[in-house]
């Protein structure tokens, strides 16, 4: 399976030179944890998270209105291409114990592949599973 397959193609993005809290207020109407921040001609140049703004921003006592996303975002962001199979997607994720995945095309963003993706398609259900354990692998039960 592919992951232009299973990828979501209808992703949200923000522009570098946003504020902090347009990038929250995405996050919250389209209820997703991350948005990819592109440059004007599409090109990918981080990805900025919930916990980005928590740990960055808020808790930095940064102004969330006036500090741009590009100050905040995360950088060397791991991607996948539309043709790559299923399975390498969920080793990359396993590897850098990430959820989702950006997916450029020519560097182009171009969609999304989130481990919920994964373990929606049946055939990736085990790729799925073993990503997860591995992402959560740091996590101690009390």
């Amino acid at each position: 399976m592919k992951i232009c397959d299973i990828m979501s193609d209808r992703v949200i993005s923000i522009g570098m030179d946003e504020p902090v809290s347009a990038a929250a207020r995405l996050l919250k109407s389209h209820n997703i944890g991350a948005v990819p921040v592109c440059s004007g001609d599409g090109k990918l140049r981080g990805i900025v998270t919930d916990r980005d703004i928590v740990l960055r921003c808020v808790a930095a006592d940064a102004d969330p209105n006036t500090t741009p996303v590009k100050e905040i975002m995360s950088r060397g962001i791991l991607t996948a291409q539309p043709f790559d199979n299923a399975e390498k997607a969920a080793m990359l994720m396993s590897q850098d114990q990430v959820r989702r995945l950006p997916v450029l095309d020519n560097g182009r963003l171009v969609g999304i592949v989130a481990l919920s993706d994964l373990a929606r398609n049946s055939n990736c259900e085990m790729e799925a599973a073993s990503a997860l354990t591995e992402i959560s692998s740091n996590l101690r039960r009390r």
